[in-house]
């Protein structure tokens, strides 16, 4: 963990710039019938789960840098964890990946209770083999065309369940690479059909006060189709299932101009939206910082999230989810969680009224205007205030670096090989 004596330092450098900075922004947001306190009162309340495997180097398809001081194991993630709430104050909770981050949960509780950390969604492998798994998922996991196999995947995410009931974990996670590369490799049906009988296996296991999530991916690894493709499938899925099964939206698993804020209106409508894997894309499932390339796309789906957070039960869960190959992934998810903070805050600071006035109305233009009235605030004073009171850090990444947390774990963690691909 970062020292305290040098976070107060750093934020001693810069708090008279802040408090400045926060009251002008008071006056504004008065003159337009917005409280700030109330407003960082809303930011303080919110937070975002970080990945585990977030903490590490990612890669592509043909190779992996990796960085200095990587985390050994999910003792180190959960240090790495604990570093980006202490300074952002903005990400409370960890989503573990099994097998990965598979460890007695006595000292996973308590590593976490140590460096002030929760557990988020539980995340279940089926779309690599692991050592001594009797049956390959090279061909497919909960939709194989081998019964042994499927039933192999099954018990993995019950085993994914147990593991976190004992975590005080609420939700499971379920992605699959399960697919074809050819035409005519799969039935489309039966391997839809397949699909279905296996995940009510693992609906059926789950607690009376938990969650399935779904998640949808345009392609990748399968490249000629994926079974659960777009979220009008994922729909199909969380409905088919029942009502503790819903629909996670990654913002990087869509075609590119899919109107990803459409699809969460939709899903909020109907009550299938379970929660988000936060980052952004350019060209395909590229998994870059979040808002680090359409940051009004971000503000737009938080748009309709404040819309709809008065609606009874709705209650969606965040996370980030992002490989981070030529940054430090702590900065990197820092800035992250930030950036998710700030689109929260802009989209609290819509008009509703007015937007509502202008869409009856038929007034594109003020409509339109309404909502970059909003995206344009300069909300940083609330979140840097917010940080502050909560004792985080006023600038996160100048703290952390001037903390020289990555020399210090690199000088206890071996150097990672570099040598093979595919992405973490």
């Amino acid at each position: 963990m970062i020292d305290k004596s040098l976070i107060e330092a750093e934020n001693a450098k810069r708090i008279k710039a802040l408090q400045e900075d926060y009251e002008a922004l008071g006056a504004q947001l008065s003159r337009r019938g917005f409280d700030i306190e109330a407003l960082k009162a809303r930011v303080a309340a919110y937070g975002v789960a970080v990945p585990s495997w977030g903490v590490g180097t990612g890669g592509t398809r043909f190779a992996r840098f990796p960085g200095i001081g990587e985390p050994r194991h999910i003792f180190d993630k959960l240090d790495d964890c604990g570093v980006i709430h202490q300074l952002t104050q903005a990400t409370p909770s960890v989503s573990l990946h099994i097998p990965w981050d598979k460890a007695p949960a006595a000292d996973l509780l308590g590593k976490a209770a140590e460096v002030g950390l929760t557990f988020d969604a539980m995340n279940s492998n089926t779309f690599q083999d692991q050592p001594g798994q009797a049956h390959s998922y090279k061909y497919g996991s909960l939709s194989h065309a081998d019964a042994a196999t499927r039933a192999q995947a099954v018990e993995h995410n019950l085993e994914c369940i147990e593991i976190g009931a004992a975590l005080g974990s609420k939700a499971l996670t379920i992605w699959v690479g399960d697919g074809s590369n050819f035409p005519g490799q799969t039935n489309f049906t039966r391997q839809f059909e397949r699909y279905l009988e296996a995940v009510k296996q693992v609906y059926a296991g789950l607690p009376e006060d938990w969650r399935l999530f779904t998640e949808h991916k345009m392609f990748e690894p399968a490249f000629y189709s994926t079974v659960v493709q777009d979220w009008g499938t994922n729909y199909l899925i969380a409905k088919e299932l029942g009502d503790k099964a819903q629909c996670l939206v990654d913002l990087g698993h869509h075609a590119p101009n899919t109107n990803i804020e459409m699809i969460v209106a939709r899903l909020i409508q109907f009550g299938k939206l379970g929660g988000f894997h936060f980052n952004d894309s350019k060209y395909g499932d590229d998994d870059l910082d979040t808002g680090s390339v359409d940051p009004y796309r971000l503000f737009l789906v938080f748009n309709e999230l404040v819309d709809a957070e008065d609606k009874p039960g709705f209650s969606p869960m965040h996370m980030l989810d992002q490989s981070h190959n030529v940054t430090d992934p702590i900065e990197s998810l820092m800035v992250s969680a930030t950036e998710v903070c700030r689109a929260y805050a802009q989209a609290s600071l819509v008009d509703r009224p007015a937007l509502m006035a202008a869409q009856e109305g038929n007034d594109a233009l003020m409509a339109t205007a309404a909502l970059k009235a909003g995206f344009r605030t300069d909300v940083e004073p609330v979140l840097a205030m917010a940080r502050y009171e909560a004792g985080g850090a006023i600038d996160p990444v100048a703290t952390y670096r001037a903390a020289g947390y990555r020399a210090a774990v690199g000088a206890v963690r071996p150097a990672v090989s570099g040598l093979g691909g595919g992405i973490v």
